[in-house]
């Protein structure tokens, strides 16, 4: 299965809406897709995963890496996913100690910690 990137605003957030399988051939895009967003200039990232059927270690680790990055230059990183089997292998990981994970974008954005309010 392909790959589909879309990424749209939500007031100051970035939201990366990504559908299909991400795996070994598929996350380069991906990771290459974050960095893009980071390296223009996108600080609050929501990552999208409500289309994705499929999810394996290289995918997490392009999802590590865009949280690390973020880090590094004061940004924030969510993620949106609400489908049981991909939330199972964020628990497997630990990675839902990790990552903020989120039901909808609009939770993702009303729990970012430096959002005007929270």
């Amino acid at each position: 299965m392909e790959l589909s990137l879309a990424t749209h605003g939500e007031g100051e957030h970035t939201v990366l809406e990504v559908g299909g399988e991400v795996d070994v051939y598929t996350a380069p895009r991906l990771r290459e897709r974050l960095i893009e967003l980071i390296d223009g200039g996108a600080r609050k990232v929501v990552v999208d995963l409500g289309r994705v059927d499929f999810l394996d270690s290289t995918g997490l680790g392009v999802l590590v890496g865009a949280l690390k990055r973020l880090r590094s230059v004061g940004g924030t990183f969510a993620l949106v996913c609400d489908k049981e089997p991909l939330l199972k292998i964020f628990r497997i990981t630990a990675l839902d100690q990790v990552f903020p994970l989120h039901p909808t974008v609009a939770a993702a954005i009303a729990a970012d910690p430096s959002a005007p309010g929270a």
